[in-house]
């Protein structure tokens, strides 16, 4: 993987240029920059948002499931490569599952609302919105709770820190 995952990298960054290039040459819908609004002659109204989507909607949903996973496989790259176990992996594949489903049901119920101009409420809030302010907090915690969890395991473990206080000795030894 230590040799593979560089490349793994550049393949999703040159995923996510394809696809902003995709949505770059789609021909916009009508209306895509909104109408006039009905009260307020200097705001514009967002239009049919189905229409909007109905291009590049899934260039969109690929982008930010390829964004995702590039911010996965930046963590994984910022750790030791003797220390990415398969208890890490497991770890890394449990926090991108978490941020893919929250992203999933952000995107999926927006769809839903837009097809059916129906929604359901979570604490204050419209679904689709909800899984955004609530789901991406959560998906961030879950991030958190395991960096913290396995700082000493996959980050710095104490035999580093000892390694890195003598290489610091050391060199205070060397200056003098």
């Amino acid at each position: 993987m230590d040799r593979v995952l560089p490349y793994v990298i550049f393949a999703v960054v040159l995923a996510m240029a394809a696809l902003l290039l995709l949505i770059g040459i789609t021909e916009a819908p009508v209306n895509a920059a909104g109408v006039a609004h009905d009260t307020i002659p200097a705001m514009q109204a967002g239009g049919d948002g189905a229409a909007r989507l109905k291009a590049i909607g899934g260039y969109a949903f690929a982008f930010n499931c390829m964004l995702l996973l590039f911010a996965i496989l930046l963590c994984v790259l910022s750790v030791s490569p003797g220390k990415r176990t398969p208890a890490f992996f497991g770890w890394m594949t449990i926090t991108f599952a978490v941020n893919i489903l929250v992203w999933q049901q952000m995107y999926f119920q927006h769809q839903a609302f837009l097809e059916t101009g129906d929604t359901g409420w979570f604490l204050g809030f419209p679904t689709a919105t909800a899984w955004q302010v609530y789901g991406v907090w959560f998906a961030g915690v879950v991030m958190i709770a395991i960096y913290s969890a396995g700082f000493r395991r996959y980050i710095l473990s104490e035999e580093d820190e000892r390694r890195f206080e003598e290489l610091l000795r050391e060199s205070r030894d060397s200056q003098e």
